[in-house]
């Protein structure tokens, strides 16, 4: 575990961002033709593993889907104990959990064009965390796993599958043309 400087620049640019332009950021809308979230705000118990891990290590869950937003969808390169995640942990023992959260989830809206705003992350954040980070996490994951993000994996064509065979049999030599 290490802290990443690049995540510490970044988390610290969005801060002062907020901190620059607060008006801009309270009185955002959600955009001309945004979509509802797919997943279920209150539907923190399913999967039970995600649930039961956010429960007991909500720092851990935040810092995967921030891993998954910002670098990679796959998870590749991840690391359970993260920046994000100390993050997290730090600013819940000062009881300002609800900003990174905010923040997050104003992302996560921002880049899959999803219906809110800011007073409405906020709200979310500060009254049912647990409910916001499983939401996030499973959105994410779910749009990633669509091909919405920007991570989407290579698509390729469709390539029809081969001949049948039998177990053992060679398969048949291509006919001579007539």
């Amino acid at each position: 575990m290490a802290v990443n400087d690049k995540d510490v620049a970044e988390w610290k640019d969005r801060f002062n961002d907020v901190l620059a332009r607060p008006a801009d950021h309270i009185n955002q809308r959600s955009p001309e033709g945004a979509q509802s979230w797919s997943e279920a705000f209150f539907g923190c118990c399913s999967p039970i593993d995600l649930c039961l891990m956010t429960y007991c290590l909500p720092c851990v869950t935040f810092g995967k889907t921030h891993h998954r937003l910002r670098k990679d969808a796959t998870l590749a390169g991840y690391e359970p104990i993260n920046t994000s995640c100390l993050l997290l942990c730090g600013s819940a023992c000062c009881g300002l959990h609800w900003i990174p959260m905010s923040l997050q989830r104003a992302d996560i809206r921002e880049k899959y064009n999803l219906e809110g705003n800011c007073i409405v992350d906020i709200a979310a954040s500060c009254c049912c965390a647990l409910c916001v980070l499983t939401q996030d996490e499973k959105e994410v994951k779910a749009r990633d796993a669509a091909g919405q993000g920007n991570n989407a994996g290579v698509k390729q064509q469709y390539q029809a599958p081969g001949g049948m065979t039998y177990p053992g049999a060679e398969p048949a030599a291509p006919a001579a043309p007539q």
